[in-house]
């Protein structure tokens, strides 16, 4: 499969499995009538995979060294692109931010692999105004790593983009929320 059909493909399992319409709170604290679990396609082995190919080919030409986010939004993301990128020979390291450093053992804000001077790239599965982003960035950044983009499955197209902007770090998304079709009906799925 190509990236256009890759996103076919992962578009119509979004529509399918994670869209759900009436009002939820975001983790940016808004409120919205149109909610996207991520983590139901994320975490279903489709939907990983095909994010995985996806976000691979978004870094291919960025030689990015670790991926990895905030927990858990971004956990299966940067896992399921370090797995396939192993695979296809050019092995990409994956870490984990926590909101806070652990309290026992190593007493680590960040989990996995990441190094001084390493070029990273942040994932989301939905970014809404980039709080999330953000907490994340300024963790790999105080390690000593350079952050070249931020990529979400989804952007919602409410503020992160402009956040991210004021750092000069791009925002690259498979989709926005113009892509998705909330006009439909789910009432009858969701």
């Amino acid at each position: 499969m190509d990236k256009e059909e890759l996103k076919k493909r992962l578009f119509i399992l979004i529509e399918e499995r994670a869209l759900f319409l009436g009002p939820r709170k975001l983790a940016s604290g808004k409120m919205s009538n149109c909610y996207i679990d991520g983590k139901l396609i994320t975490c279903d082995p489709e939907g990983l995979y095909l994010v995985s190919k996806i976000i691979l080919s978004m870094i291919e030409k960025d030689k990015i060294d670790a991926i990895g986010g905030m927990t858990m939004g971004a956990d299966p993301i940067s896992a399921g692109v370090a797995l396939l990128s192993y695979l296809e020979g050019h092995p990409i390291k994956a870490f984990i931010v926590r909101p806070v450093p652990k309290d026992h053992g190593m007493g680590k804000l960040i989990e996995g692999h990441i190094q001084k001077g390493w070029s990273v790239a942040i994932v989301e599965d939905v970014i809404t105004t980039g709080g999330s982003a953000l907490k994340a960035i300024k963790a790999v950044e105080e390690a000593g790593a350079v952050v070249k983009k931020v990529i979400a499955i989804v952007d919602r197209l409410e503020g992160a983009r402009e956040a991210l902007a004021e750092k000069n770090i791009p925002l690259e998304s498979i989709f926005t929320k113009d892509d998705v079709d909330f006009s439909r009906n789910f009432s009858s799925k969701k």
